[in-house]
């Protein structure tokens, strides 16, 4: 009997500690996730903002690293500085937390004491003061790229929030929903945990990633040079194999280990700079969400890598002495790399034109209204055969030329910016006095002076006044100008505006680069005109340069040839019209972009294969085309580029973009845009 009970009181004692132990209350909610519950978030309403080299307070939202790395005070883009400052490059200037604490970044994550996470608390104040739905943001509240950031500290947050009741986060736009919320600050309110997600390359990257980093690896002088100019016109490049996974990008970087083994990188200022070590080139994921301003994409395929072995490595050459990384030759690629046969080159980024004109139309160098005042708001690109370019194919003159084509930005001495700009500019203006000449002696420039190899062949540049856009094929009515590339103004344009810009560079580095990019437009233009009849030459240049121009042309440009014939026949009331639409005629398909729209010859102006009413549609979109404001006053009332949604009765959606052209009176200067408005 005794024992009975004993065991009745242990049976009883065990199903009161279970029942005890079984939880009363709703199961705790699952525990969350950083790269599926509060990236998504992140991506929907904070990257379009914070992402980029211009993200408020450096904060960049487009990854876990960058939410880890918090904020800084510091700005990357300020022109304005008398000394550079160090890069703070994400993935590339520091390796962990700890290290971007120690270059002057503050956590928005960690709780302070007893206060929340700074986030937390800026996520707090947009929720507790929200802007109407609907409605104009207050002028208070300022906008755009020039705007004053705050970037205050957790302990000035009080004094933040006192100051600007409406500008917490997400910054003047819609807010986030409850659920959003909720998740955010359960995410801080844990610790704020951040996993890391690799992306690991599927069989097929694999294979190609091995081929071609064994082609920019190979053992040899020829290899080795090869190699290194490879890198540096592909190191802004997101990177895709054409049988690849979707969503699945790559960069190249340099690295102190050889493929095989984790990559070392070498987080050198710029891509031509001394790597310090032995260097092996490789192919590492792009980490971080993808956003339009850095996604310049490069195919790789089997083809290719054949393509670039026939072009580099078909011919008979040799180097004799590798070259260095001094500042000389970073200002001349041309003599750095003349070992390698210029067609090469050329050829290359020929057949990757597109790509390359996106680098410094859309890369680093082109943000701010002072970096696309020398730029028209639309013009076309043509781009000169190889077969019909000195540099190419006369050796004498390539010998005479290479020298006069260095460009200035690699001495920022603050005192010497005068001195050093003028400089290169009567070194570029030699050059062009050079080229001149030579190309008078030449045969009268035809249409087999364009290159017409494939789609790159033809593209267009949209300015939207402090940024630009590139497309393939020749797109809206025929613009005021249009440049023509030979080699070396194409391969100068891509050194001096992504090789060798600096956009952590001070005011001097910055204030060469832009002013000889006046230079660099001001040459397309002149090439251009040489296909133009000779007695209009000079007419048209006016018209390009009219009223303070005409000081720039005689301060810093060179005469241009009016003598020497072209060998196009063109109506000579509307030389640069006849032109644009006899090159059209002859473009065939390789034109990427027919344009019915806008260049409307007939009496149907849509695009072929449409629905009856898109088509209507567009019939009435294309009466508006090329319409001056003078003649449709509304067009002073609209932004530089509008979205138009059209829906059709059968729920399908078409999207157009309409673009505000201004016309100016000349682009030589980097300031005053609103007085050479026409």
């Amino acid at each position: 009997m005794p024992h009975r009970l004993l065991a009745s009181v242990i049976l009883l004692f065990i199903c009161c500690a279970a029942q005890a132990q079984t939880p009363s209350a709703t199961p705790a909610p699952p525990a969350i996730s950083y790269v599926k519950d509060i990236q998504p978030i992140l991506t929907q309403k904070c990257v379009a903002c914070h992402a980029c080299n211009d993200a408020p307070c450096q904060l960049n939202l487009g990854s876990g690293e960058g939410v880890s790395r918090g904020a800084s005070k510091t700005p990357v883009y300020q022109g304005e500085r008398s000394e550079a400052v160090a890069p703070t490059r994400l993935f590339y200037d520091a390796r962990d937390t700890d290290a971007w604490r120690g270059k002057g970044f503050y956590s928005v994550l960690e709780a302070q004491g007893s206060q929340a996470a700074l986030m937390a608390r800026m996520i707090d104040l947009g929720r507790s003061a929200p802007l109407p739905a609907n409605s104009k943001i207050p002028n208070e509240i300022a906008l755009g790229i020039n705007r004053e950031n705050m970037c205050p500290l957790p302990g000035e947050f009080d004094a933040y929030a006192a100051a600007h009741a409406q500008q917490g986060m997400p910054l003047a736009v819609a807010g986030l929903t409850d659920a959003e919320y909720q998740t955010l600050q359960r995410w801080l309110a844990a610790g704020a945990p951040v996993e890391q997600q690799a992306i690991t390359p599927s069989v097929a990257e694999t294979a190609q990633i091995n081929a071609w980093e064994a082609l920019l690896n190979q053992p040899g002088a020829n290899q080795a040079l090869v190699g290194r100019w490879l890198f540096e016109h592909l190191f802004l490049a997101h990177i895709y194999f054409e049988d690849g996974e979707a969503g699945h990008f790559f960069q190249w970087v340099r690295s102190r280990t050889p493929s095989g083994k984790p990559v070392d990188l070498i987080a050198t200022r710029r891509p031509d700079d001394d790597p310090g070590s032995d260097v092996y080139y490789r192919l590492v994921p792009v980490q971080g969400v993808i956003v339009h301003k850095t996604h310049i994409t490069y195919a790789m395929s089997p083809q290719k890598l054949g393509r670039v072995r026939q072009l580099f490595y078909g011919s008979d050459w040799k180097v004799n002495a590798l070259p260095g990384y001094g500042p000389g030759h970073r200002a001349n690629p041309f003599l750095t790399f003349e070992a390698i046969p210029a067609a090469a080159r050329y050829q290359f980024m020929l057949d990757n034109a597109e790509y390359f004109v996106r680098t410094f139309i859309r890369g680093p160098v082109c943000r701010g209204q002072i970096a696309t005042d020398v730029i028209r708001d639309q013009f076309w690109v043509l781009f000169q055969d190889p077969s019909r370019d000195r540099y190419i194919t006369d050796a004498s003159y390539r010998g005479q030329a290479t020298p006069l084509l260095a460009m200035p930005g690699q001495n920022d001495d603050v005192g010497s910016v005068l001195s050093l700009w003028l400089s290169y500019r009567d070194r570029r203006n030699q050059y062009e006095d050079l080229r001149r000449d030579n190309y008078a002696k030449m045969p009268a420039p035809g249409w087999s002076t364009l290159w017409a190899g494939n789609d790159n062949a033809l593209l267009t540049v949209f300015r939207h006044f402090d940024s630009a856009s590139v497309n393939k094929g020749l797109i809206g009515d025929v613009p005021h100008s249009m440049w023509l590339f030979d080699f070396p103004l194409l391969e100068r344009t891509y050194y001096q505006l992504a090789v060798n810009f600096d956009v952590y560079g001070n005011v001097s580095h910055q204030a060469q680069t832009r002013l000889y990019f006046d230079l660099i437009r001001n040459g397309a233009e002149i090439n251009f005109l040489r296909l133009m009849p000779a007695d209009l030459r000079e007419g048209m240049l006016d018209d390009l340069y009219q009223d303070g121009g005409k000081i720039k042309m005689w301060l810093d440009y060179q005469k241009i040839d009016d003598d020497t014939p072209s060998g196009i026949k063109l109506d000579e009331k509307a030389p640069q019209r006849d032109f644009a639409f006899k090159l059209i005629e002859r473009a065939g398909s390789l034109n990427a972009a027919p344009d019915p729209i806008n260049r409307c010859s007939g009496a149907y102006c849509s695009r072929p294969d449409l629905d009856r009413g898109f088509a209507q549609a567009e019939q009435v979109l294309s009466r508006l085309t090329s319409r001056p404001a003078a003649g449709l006053k509304v067009i002073d009332q609209l932004p530089e580029a509008s979205m138009l949604r059209i829906e059709g009765s059968n729920g399908k959606r078409l999207i157009y973009s309409m673009l505000r052209n201004r016309a100016h009176s000349n682009v030589a200067f980097l300031l005053g845009e609103s007085y050479r408005y026409m």
